[in-house]
């Protein structure tokens, strides 16, 4: 997966001149957490929900309701925005977001064109959390068998796929853990879990678990 295919493309920006006031009033209109900051179409900075609840004066403040206001609108966004924006591209691998956002403890990125460099999307990790659950067939209907297998070897996942094939069970979703001991997930369209169960351990596999993959 790319992030060009899981990116809010086009996202609402500002410029660096606009008032902080702007910038809470076009996340609080647009219902989002950030908004980058650009100058003819590349991003120089960023301001998000942190930035502005750092900035903006607390309840225990003795200034007025007026007086905060006068103080967004006239307190710009390169006042306040971050300028070591961490970016990608939109051909990057969505795993190379997710590890990104991961070493710079971030919770987004903005998406850049890798050749004129401009701003073109912007990923968040909510929508990495949803890439996750998407790439793991969470909301398929069917059953997910966990098979562990005692030597992760060339063959192995062709076998597995073998015996499901030949009992007319179509796989959905595969994926392979490697920790203690290698582990197959395997979600399938059938709801029987029991009956792969059953058919997979006849084959000589161990099944760790198994469950109908309901999602209402």
């Amino acid at each position: 997966m790319y992030v060009k295919d899981w990116m809010t493309k086009n996202p609402v920006c500002l410029s660096a001149d606009n008032s902080v006031m702007d910038a809470f009033n076009a996340m609080k209109e647009g219902d989002f957490h950030r908004i980058p900051i650009c100058d003819n179409g590349k991003i120089i900075g960023l301001i998000t929900n942190t930035t502005l609840a750092d900035y903006t004066p607390s309840k225990a403040t003795t200034l007025s309701v007026f007086e905060i206001n006068s103080l967004l609108q006239k307190t710009t966004c390169k006042d306040i925005m971050v300028k070591d924006v961490v970016t990608i591209t939109s051909d990057a691998l969505l795993e190379e977001a997710a590890d990104k956002m991961m070493v710079n403890n971030i919770t987004c990125l903005p998406v850049v064109d890798k050749d004129t460099e401009k701003l073109i999307g912007i990923i968040t990790q909510k929508v990495i959390f949803g890439a996750f659950v998407d790439l793991m067939g969470y909301y398929a209907h069917g059953s997910r068998i966990v098979i562990q297998i005692e030597k992760d070897q060339p063959g192995v996942l062709e076998k597995v796929a073998h015996v499901l094939a030949q009992n007319n069970i179509n796989i959905s979703h595969l994926a392979v853990y490697h920790y203690d001991n290698v582990s197959i997930v395997v979600r399938v369209y059938d709801e029987d879990a029991t009956k792969i169960k059953e058919l997979l351990e006849t084959n000589g596999y161990k099944v760790t678990d198994y469950r109908i993959n309901k999602i209402d």
